[in-house]
């Protein structure tokens, strides 16, 4: 069980602006998609536009993946994360202007979805590398379940807002984005890195003399190196890329929503906060019980959850049983996130978490936004159900391959 201590990392002034700056990028995200995907699809009322957007946001983490790792290693964090918040926050003045003005059309949208995708390449990499260094030595693990729940608040009530604030007008989405990531740009201004901090893992081997022993620890492959030399690591991760690939049903939301559960902006909102609030209430719980014994199994479990959750989301007409689908895979997916990211962290050191994280968020990308695309590509040829259902099943097959292939997993007893 985590102590109270845990709650204690809001007393430490470097973690309370790391995650109050980091929750007000993440909200910003959350109204941004979700009132670029219902704009889109309002204009073009196209699944493979709608796939699109999550292809553009996924393109700039493959294409600089390197670049990234190298630059978040190379200079200060804090500083990369402010740049990043400052151009998201111009891209949304202009998308407030187009707004205003009646002129912005959908090739406009997917050129700001670029320089958004961009910005969060950067900033992904940039904020996981920075938060080990803003937690107290021996709190990794309970940074990261705090620091998952930052995603997640933001998850449950950026498309709330996002979708009233667009059933509003059209503009509002985007002021609320301006302001909050000129917030998030300043707040993170104020974050002082301890750098004597140092994190161990009794789980994973220390790395580093292998490291400098095989590998060139200021190449730019060398997260890539790193991760394929640890089959816990690799297995780990790819496990959540190919899951949550196949299971990316929520890129196909506005269609459920308009033409198959028949709501509006607010419904698809409901839809879209869904996965967070059952990820944020599987947050609670395991801030209160932590994941202790067979947690190897226990992510494999959860893994299959998810594809049953979303079949029963693929075949649901009926907007209450959609909800509860949807809040299950995000408790489900919870329970993976917080194992890869605390096995990332703990087996990784600090001269190559930019590296390492780089290669860790453009798994995510790849599995979010890809999988975006992949919903809309499928679903354009075989229907947005059939797509839907599909997916699920794949990542329940998946789940029981990877069992096979990486038994090294299933041998996880405990993250202490």
């Amino acid at each position: 069980m985590i102590q109270s201590s845990t709650y204690g990392l809001f007393r430490h002034k470097p973690f309370l602006f790391f995650f109050l700056g980091s929750g007000c990028s993440e909200l910003a995200y959350q109204i941004a998609f979700v009132a670029l995907g219902w704009q889109v699809y309002e204009l073009t009322h196209s699944a493979m536009d709608l796939g699109l957007i999550g292809l553009i946001q996924f393109l700039p983490s493959v294409l600089f993946v390197f670049l990234i790792g190298h630059t978040t290693d190379k200079y200060d964090r804090r500083r990369l994360l402010q740049i990043c918040q400052f151009v998201e926050t111009l891209t949304a003045i202009f998308l407030t202007l187009g707004s205003l003005g009646g002129w912005l059309s959908v090739s406009q949208i997917f050129v700001s979805v670029a320089v958004l995708g961009i910005c969060m390449a950067f900033e992904g990499p940039a904020a996981s590398a920075l938060m080990p260094s803003v937690v107290p030595a021996g709190m990794i693990t309970q940074g990261t379940t705090i620091g998952s729940s930052i995603y997640q608040m933001g998850a449950v009530a950026g498309p709330a807002i996002g979708g009233m604030a667009f059933a509003f007008s059209k503009s509002s989405p985007f002021i609320l984005m301006a302001v909050l990531w000129a917030l998030a740009s300043l707040i993170n201004g104020m974050i002082k890195v301890d750098k004597t901090v140092v994190h161990n893992s009794a789980l994973l081997p220390n790395h580093k003399d292998s490291m400098n022993a095989h590998f060139d620890n200021d190449s730019v492959y060398a997260g890539v190196r790193f991760i394929k030399s640890n089959p816990l690591l690799l297995g780990t991760l790819s496990l959540d890329l190919f899951a949550v690939l196949l299971g990316g049903a929520t890129t196909l939301l506005p269609i459920y929503a308009k033409d198959i559960l028949q709501t509006g902006p607010w419904g698809l909102g409901l839809l879209r906060s869904a996965p967070a609030i059952g990820a944020l209430l599987m947050t609670a719980y395991l801030s209160r019980f932590a994941l202790r014994e067979k947690v190897g199994m226990k992510m494999f479990y959860s893994v299959i959850l998810f594809g049953v959750a979303a079949v029963v989301f693929a075949v649901s007409d009926q907007i209450w049983l959609s909800l509860v689908a949807l809040a299950l895979m995000g408790a489900a997916d919870m329970v993976s996130v917080i194992i890869r990211s605390s096995l990332v962290q703990l087996a990784t050191p600090d001269s190559m978490r930019g590296r390492v994280g780089a290669v860790n968020f453009l798994f995510i990308n790849a599995s979010n936004q890809l999988g975006g695309f992949e919903s809309g590509l499928t679903a354009a040829v075989f229907g947005v159900v059939n797509a839907a259902v599909l997916g699920g099943i794949g990542t329940v097959l998946i789940a029981l391959i990877w069992m096979k292939l990486f038994p090294s997993i299933k041998e996880i007893d405990t993250l202490d």
